[in-house]
């Protein structure tokens, strides 16, 4: 998938977008894997940053098939691993080929992480692979609360009833 491709998902070019895409493209190169159209890969991803749509975008792992893993670590950090080729790779942007007063500069900032050598900016390290659970389907139950389907291993048992967690919070206030 192209850069623009990614910048008309996300909404606009910014510096943690071109992080992510270089990120993303590395491990996928490092690995010498092709966008996931199932679960043939995993991330793990250590930030919640514009990045993550970029790595998405990319290797196709994303939320919803349960392919991508997050770690609130606030690290713009990747784990990729693939379950065909039972390996794994971990990107880490750096930066260091960016000057300081770049920084500051966001649409230059973004630029120069496009244009950047690879080794300039981020480091690609073979990790040990590890198996993440594949996709489940869990079933839905109806909140006595709200109304609203929830999946079953999301609900609190009450003396009412299966409830939400939003609406199990509610009940501990009151």
């Amino acid at each position: 998938m192209e850069y623009a491709d990614i910048i008309k998902f996300h909404g606009h070019s910014c510096p943690g977008l071109a992080i992510g895409f270089r990120l993303a493209s590395a491990a996928m190169d490092a690995l010498g894997a092709i966008r996931s159209d199932d679960e043939e890969l995993f991330a793990v991803v250590e930030s919640d940053a514009c990045g993550v749509d970029a790595l998405q975008c990319v290797s196709g792992c994303t939320f919803g098939k349960g392919n991508l893993v997050f770690r609130d670590y606030g690290k713009h950090a990747y784990s990729l691993f693939s379950r065909v080729r039972q390996q794994g790779v971990r990107v880490v942007f750096h930066g260091k080929g960016v000057p300081a007063e770049l920084r500051s500069d966001r649409p230059a900032f973004a630029s120069r992480i496009m244009a950047e050598q690879e080794d300039a900016i981020l480091s690609v390290t073979r990790i040990p692979y590890e198996e993440l659970q594949t996709a489940r389907v869990r079933n839905s139950v109806v909140c006595v609360g709200c109304g609203e389907s929830v999946m079953d291993t999301r609900v609190r048992e009450t003396t009412n009833g299966l409830v939400c967690i939003p609406c199990a919070k509610e009940l501990a206030v009151n």
